[in-house]
């Protein structure tokens, strides 16, 4: 017998008090009364709410690593469908609201590790001159904006949801295969920024460069944003380290006016030249003359503090051109775009400009990266002694678990005991990925519910934390 009601009317009656379509809510109904629905509910606990999960057939075997006695043995064949979810793991927030959420919070440890230490990075290093830098990109025609005096160019004064904020004024004039090769570039761009502060920086303390190695480091952690009109644009934590990096304290002379200084002229040196090809001009690419620097916290009254660049560098590690109107996947065909009616023009035409630059500059793969409107570099990236990996971060959580399953075993949660060493024989095969539309709606709930546990937990700690004038961990 059903638990649930599954008549048509009552279907339809329920699907609009959820706010839900009639056949997701019949669907929703058919995945409750399945047998195992609540191992189901329990695989996609640990997925986190994976929106996209991996689906997997196989096996487990564990051993005893000297005596071969079997301790563990695991097969999907029992589980409901006879597969096993995985978290799909992808950091897009438009793909997997879940693992995004994660892959944000991981970065805003890495990031904020950086800033106040912590993650194997010394607490001394909130005593090293750092600053949080914004590097955008150059003009490629007027859009329409919001400035902070007066009305856009067009005389309207548009609200801050206005579709139209970015656009081109006119677009028969705005430069859309500049602003693909500079999104395309913009990564070279970064390096060379990277080269020309390190110069400067020398210059600036009479030092050779490689004179500079023996004094200090410069680290930094970025993550790159696509402004509304198409454009990349990165976010820096910049920071002064000693000779042996975090570790170490910066030289005397290795003060926030130096870097600020040393920031804004290499932004102004770098430079990569774009060669000619066909009906395409040769171009200089560098950056805006929109240059931000900001001093981070603790080292004076600064308002900018150490959380809030680490909360916003973490949003933006998520986003991808999205906020631009565009399509999260790769396009195979520009006639693709003619099943996207919500496609802004303006976004459009950026991602036709990435087509047609495609045959004059192929090692640059355009086309390919049409859908990020030419940019092909990573959204997140740190120089190597900035502070932890994400992969550091990962193998934390994947051993806390790992300590959880011995744990409910009856095993040793030591991973480093040696004279209770397990030996693990998996088989796993790929079986296919997602949700019904019935399961994305439960799965959304359940992420859901697991983001809200854990922002009231980490609002309580943040509670705790202002009461008891100490740095906890949240």
């Amino acid at each position: 017998m059903s638990l649930f009601p599954v008549s048509p009317d009552a279907v339809a009656g329920a699907a609009a008090s959820l706010g839900t379509d009639p056949l997701t809510l019949a669907d929703l109904l058919r995945v409750a009364n399945t047998t195992g629905f609540d191992r189901w509910q329990d695989q996609v606990r640990r997925t986190g709410g994976c929106s996209d999960p991996i689906h997997l057939t196989g096996s487990t075997v564990t051993r005893d690593a000297s005596t071969g006695q079997i301790l563990y043995a695991y097969n999907t064949d029992n589980e409901p469908g006879g597969r096993l979810r995985v978290a799909c793991g992808n950091r897009r927030a438009s793909r997997c609201p879940s693992c995004a959420w994660t892959y944000a919070g991981d970065t805003y440890h890495l990031i904020r590790a950086g800033i106040t230490g912590g993650k194997t990075v010394p607490t001394t290093v909130r005593d090293h001159p750092r600053v949080f830098a914004t590097l955008t990109a150059p003009s490629f025609g007027p859009v329409h904006n919001r400035p902070a005096q007066g009305h856009c160019r067009c005389g309207t004064p548009h609200p801050e949801d206005d579709p139209a904020l970015g656009t081109a004024l006119d677009p028969a004039t705005y430069d859309y295969a500049g602003a693909v090769l500079w999104n395309n570039h913009a990564g070279d761009l970064w390096r060379r920024f990277t080269i020309y502060l390190r110069r400067e920086i020398a210059a600036r303390a009479g030092l050779t460069q490689a004179a500079l190695k023996d004094q200090c480091r410069i680290s930094f952690g970025k993550v790159a944003e696509f402004q509304k009109r198409g454009a990349i644009h990165f976010h820096a934590v910049i920071r002064f380290d000693g000779p042996d990096g975090p570790d170490t304290a910066p030289p005397p002379w290795a003060t926030i006016a130096l870097l600020d200084d040393a920031i804004r002229t290499a932004a102004t040196r770098a430079r990569v030249p774009v060669p000619a090809a066909g009906a395409f001009p040769a171009r200089e690419l560098a950056w805006g003359t929109q240059i931000d620097i900001q001093p981070i916290g603790a080292l004076g009254h600064e308002e900018l503090t150490e959380t809030a660049v680490a909360s916003y560098v973490a949003k933006y590690a998520t986003k991808a051109a999205e906020t631009t109107g565009t399509i999260d996947r790769r396009i195979g065909e520009l006639s693709e775009l003619d099943h996207q009616p919500h496609l802004p023009a303006h976004t459009r035409r950026l991602i036709e400009a990435c087509w047609d630059l495609d045959h004059a500059y192929p090692d640059r793969m355009l086309a390919r990266w049409a859908h990020m409107l030419g940019f092909r570099g990573h959204f997140s990236t740190k120089s190597r002694a900035y502070s932890t990996t994400l992969s550091a971060l990962r193998k934390v959580r994947a051993d806390y678990r790992a300590r959880q399953e011995r744990h409910e075993h009856g095993w040793s949660e030591d991973l480093d005991d040696t004279e209770n060493s397990t030996l693990v024989l998996a088989h796993w095969a790929y079986a296919g990925h997602g949700h019904t539309p019935g399961e994305s709606w439960l799965a959304a709930n359940i992420a859901h519910q697991i983001r809200t546990n854990r922002d009231t937990a980490r609002e309580a700690l943040s509670e705790l934390e202002a009461l008891d004038g100490g740095d906890w961990d949240v």
